[in-house]
């Protein structure tokens, strides 16, 4: 048997490939837009795709469902309450799919989505099971949240329900043994807790994972519906995306280099700068009106929360780094990178006059400003993080709303904004210059630091037996 995990940072995804080496037949799972590593794959390994199985509508990314489909002539499966406006297979409960030997048997397992499924992997049909792929369902560490179908309708309760049967009458009852394999690791706003191992077993997981541990349905609910990330705006898109036909992704696009002449163009017809580099290269000088996501973040997911899919993107890089950052946004949908320019050194001479330092704030200038009552504090970390401290004062906004609450900050007074570190509070400032708002700054090293200075400046307390504390 065949069976490789292909796995990305940026977006957190993991997709697979499964093959009985003796028949050549194969199917690969949750797959990704760009393709090709699955198709040198299958012909390396001698395999033939003949099925792609999604697990579920995914919101996070685009399938690559079609693009298989249209290299390879595969059919399309779904979960059996999967409606499409193109041909499935419908997969039910039960279901067998045979690749020879190799055995996948159909698990329904409804909670993150109502056709959500799981795939039972056997190496031979009358085997014990030796995998599971799990999809949006039973991540190492989480469960999937139940809230990205239903968002508002009142209706995240029944997906919770569902997924405490999932878990505990269908995933819990497999063998200690079999391997567990999700869509997702640490990182994705697809749970909350989610580790950044990439596989475990049934068994470490009825053992470690907090989700799983014997509870009521009613305390299971609880759990799985608070405190989940804020929901970028793009989700809805992209699982819309999932369900239609749309264009397909060229797997060989590449973005052309633009002239200094031709990024002014694009400037003046509103085109969204994206800077790709080091919140810290970015403060020191940065095109006015460009937003700062680092490449070397999660590029894609807040690509996404800072521009529509479908604008027109033009992007800032470090040399060798554009074609990846544009892949990595045709990922999420975004497919209109028109162009990049690479800064190295610095921005070329015809655009010095656009070239712009980004203020920020210390956290001892923070402490004196809100002394004064002198400034509005914006946190933008998840409701997850928030439980483990804030800075008095602060007005919660998670970065993936920021964009639509912007009516709800001031304009008559400095604001400071706030993550952890310092990576997503250059994207929340740039965010907020872009759309003309211009006494912002964010706060250097984030939470973090805050909390590090104000433990530095509390006495310390010396307890009888030597302990001492802040």
């Amino acid at each position: 048997m065949i069976l490789e995990q292909y796995y990305i940072e940026c977006l957190s995804h993991a997709s697979y490939l499964i093959g009985d080496e003796a028949s050549g037949r194969a199917v690969v799972v949750d797959p990704r837009r760009d393709v090709t590593e699955y198709l040198d794959d299958a012909e390396r390994l001698g395999l033939t795709i003949e099925g792609v199985v999604n697990t579920h509508f995914h919101a996070d990314f685009v399938s690559g469902h079609l693009e298989l489909v249209d290299a390879t002539g595969a059919w399309i499966g779904f979960g059996a309450a999967a409606n499409t406006d193109f041909p499935i297979r419908r997969l039910e409960h039960g279901e067998h799919i045979s690749l020879g030997e190799v055995d996948l048997e159909v698990l329904s397992t409804p909670g993150h989505t109502w056709e959500s499924i799981s795939l039972l992997v056997r190496e031979g049909p009358d085997l014990p099971p030796t995998a599971v792929l799990t999809g949006d369902s039973l991540f190492i560490g989480d469960v999937g949240r139940p809230d990205l179908v239903n968002l508002g309708d009142g209706s995240n309760t029944d997906l919770a329900r569902a997924m405490y049967r999932t878990i505990h009458r269908t995933l819990l009852n497999l063998p200690d043994s079999v391997t567990v394999m999700p869509a997702h690791g640490a990182g994705s706003s697809c749970g909350k807790n989610l580790s950044a191992e990439l596989t475990s077993t049934i068994g470490e997981q009825r053992r470690t994972n907090p989700s799983v541990q014997p509870m009521t349905e009613q305390a299971f609910v609880a759990l799985i519906t608070d405190g989940q990330p804020a929901v970028p705006d793009y989700f809805a898109v992209d699982a819309a995306m999932n369900k239609t036909t749309h264009a397909l992704l060229d797997q060989q696009r590449r973005i052309p280099e633009l002239t200094a002449a031709e990024l002014l163009i694009e400037l003046d017809s509103g085109t969204t700068v994206l800077d790709a580099r080091t919140p810290d290269d970015f403060a020191v000088g940065h095109l006015r009106g460009s937003i700062n996501v680092g490449f070397d973040g999660r590029f894609a997911e807040t690509g996404g929360m800072v521009a529509d899919v479908g604008d027109r993107i033009v992007l800032i890089t470090y040399p060798g780094e554009a074609q990846d950052a544009a892949m990595r946004l045709a990922r999420i949908g975004s497919d209109r990178t028109v162009g990049f320019i690479d800064v190295d050194q610095g921005f070329p001479p015809e655009l010095a006059g656009l070239v712009q330092p980004a203020a920020q704030t210390t956290a001892a200038e923070l402490d004196e400003l809100q002394a004064a009552d002198a400034v509005t504090l914006v946190d933008i970390r998840n409701p997850a993080e928030r439980d483990a401290g804030t800075i008095p004062g602060a007005v919660p906004i998670p970065l993936a709303q920021l964009r639509s609450r912007l009516v709800e900050l001031p304009t008559d007074r400095p604001i400071v904004l706030h993550c952890a570190g310092g990576w997503r509070s250059s994207v929340a400032v740039s965010l907020l210059r872009a759309h003309g708002m211009n006494q912002v700054s964010d706060l250097v090293g984030g939470y973090n630091e805050w909390a590090e200075r104000s433990c530095r400046n509390q006495p310390s307390v010396i307890y009888p037996h030597g302990y001492m504390t802040h």
